[in-house]
């Protein structure tokens, strides 16, 4: 009997060490995320690790300022999450480049790696876009991407008055699902992460017109819009009824619209406090690199967006 691909590549994973990693450089987008990472640390009761890694191999004459420089950034990080978040198991590494492969190594095992990010103008620091690219696209982890200026009031709701508060409930969690290949470790990835924050779970599947060339001998009657619409809603509701029934106090909000994925999904994320997306682990001609819905969520949605890789 021929070997299941998808269990193959999961006895390969090295086992889940109980910690969220970080990557800092000092930037405005790896504060902030580091400041994510460190929310979500407490959420998971779990420790944190912050990760500072370059690229390249600096002269020996510039050995000793370019380990002052390293600690200088790892010391700001940890000075600042000390002050936000005492009490928080917190440790920092040094990991010399490439840039990329010191992220993976530094994130193999953990429960989730934090990256800053400039989203469609790019990644900055270490994290040019080549780089954070390359590890949202080659990382066997879950990968969350975090904007400057996120704060931890973006997260929630607004208060009675509209003000900005930490004190009332999390914005939606919005999963981001494909039902032609929906994914056991990204829709349990959304619902733990709802079951944290206490938060709905808002599941969203997007579909279109399949064109004629697509379709087989005895599907020409599924070219019916509302009937096409109300077989999605029901494929939707069964494939979420076994983490519904194991998540029961998470609330679920199904959601089928007929339009372009990504455009779903850019408007779904719109307010939510977290993005969660799938990635699938392939070995493509060109290289590993991410599909164009999870590359159009990571460039424009504005809420922090977890890539979660799958076999």
């Amino acid at each position: 009997m021929r070997a299941d691909p998808a269990q193959e590549v999961r006895a390969m994973l090295p086992p889940v060490v109980e910690r969220v990693v970080v990557g800092v450089d000092g930037s405005a987008e790896s504060l902030a995320a580091a400041e994510w990472a460190a929310r979500e640390a407490v959420r998971r009761e779990h420790p944190l690790r912050l990760v500072h890694a370059w690229n390249g191999h600096p002269p020996a004459s510039e050995g000793v300022a370019e380990r002052d420089l390293d600690r200088s950034v790892l010391r700001r990080a940890e000075e600042n999450i000390r002050r936000s978040h005492a009490g928080l198991p917190l440790d920092g590494e040094r990991a010399q480049g490439p840039a990329t492969a010191a992220l993976l190594k530094a994130a193999e095992g953990a429960e989730l790696l934090v990256l800053g990010s400039r989203g469609l103008s790019g990644f900055t620091g270490f994290l040019l876009g080549s780089v954070a690219l390359g590890v949202v696209a080659r990382a066997t982890r879950p990968v969350v991407l975090v904007r400057a200026g996120e704060e931890a009031e973006d997260e929630h709701l607004p208060a009675a008055d509209g003000s900005t508060s930490t004190q009332t409930g999390y914005r939606d969690v919005v999963l981001g699902l494909d039902l032609g290949d929906p994914c056991d470790e990204v829709i349990e990835f959304a619902f733990e992460a709802a079951r944290l924050r206490r938060a709905r779970l808002r599941a969203v599947h997007a579909w279109q017109d399949p064109s004629v060339l697509s379709l087989g001998p005895g599907d020409i009657a599924l070219l019916n819009g509302p009937q096409r619409a109300q077989e999605w809603r029901g494929f939707l509701s069964a494939v979420l009824q076994v983490w519904r029934d194991k998540y029961t106090e998470v609330e679920v909000v199904e959601t089928v619209v007929r339009e372009k994925p990504s455009t779903a999904l850019l408007r779904a994320a719109s307010g939510a406090s977290l993005l969660v997306v799938g990635h699938r682990l392939t070995e493509r001609p060109a290289g590993p690199r991410t599909g164009p819905v999870t590359h159009a969520a990571i460039h424009h949605v504005s809420c922090p967006v977890a890539v979660v890789p799958h076999a």
